[in-house]
């Protein structure tokens, strides 16, 4: 289990560079999105940084939650070429199923860091708790906020996440996925209950009152 750090509410790379002056050479901001979703995967995004990258972090970052679909695929590439690489691991509607919520998320978190052709010396994990079960984890609440690297991976994910189900709409495009991206909406539930489900729906989920997409 990763120790736990209360977060601040705007992306800076504090925590990134103590690491490094600690004898981190690579730090991993991790963070997931789609855990709330009815359909699609659960995916974990990793972003690594090093002292030059912390140097010249990007404009205009912040948690992919605070940015509008737009302005997340402008940074998108913009965050691509300023880490030191990145990864995004998926795990299943199926998945998510079989394993429950954690195991899934836990699951893709591997698939994320095996993917990243390097290995982080520390990882910063947006959340109250590691998911990852690195060695050296910083549980850090409001992450994705606060730690620059948290944030990138955020974007990535988000992103990376969300073409996914645009994809998905040309198969399936009764259900509005390239609207809301799997999360509960009026009309989500409106064509589950009309058409049924599909193979990338979470067949284990209860579709309670919808919320607004995250």
């Amino acid at each position: 289990m990763g120790a736990r750090v209360e977060g601040a509410s705007v992306p800076h790379a504090e925590l990134e560079r103590s690491l490094v002056a600690d004898g981190c050479r690579l730090v991993a901001g991790v963070d997931e999105v789609g855990r709330g979703a009815w359909a699609g995967p659960v995916s974990v995004g990793v972003a690594l940084v090093d002292e030059a990258a912390l140097r010249c972090v990007p404009g205009g970052l912040r948690d992919s939650k605070a940015l509008g679909e737009q302005r997340r695929a402008m940074l998108a590439p913009v965050l691509v070429a300023w880490c030191r690489g990145f990864a995004v691991g998926h795990a299943s509607a199926a998945e998510c199923d079989d394993l429950g919520m954690t195991a899934a998320q836990q699951l893709a978190a591997r698939r994320a860091l095996r993917a990243l052709g390097a290995e982080p010396d520390a990882v910063v994990v947006d959340g109250p708790r590691d998911f990852t079960g690195h060695h050296r984890a910083l549980a850090l609440v409001g992450g994705d906020g606060s730690s620059v690297a948290v944030a990138a991976a955020s974007v990535l994910a988000k992103v990376t996440r969300d073409r996914l189900l645009v994809d998905a709409a040309a198969r399936w495009p009764d259900y509005g996925f390239e609207r809301n991206k799997g999360y509960p909406t009026p009309g989500h539930r409106r064509a589950v209950e009309r058409l049924g489900m599909t193979s990338l729906h979470r067949r284990s989920w209860t579709f309670a009152e919808p919320v607004r997409p995250g």
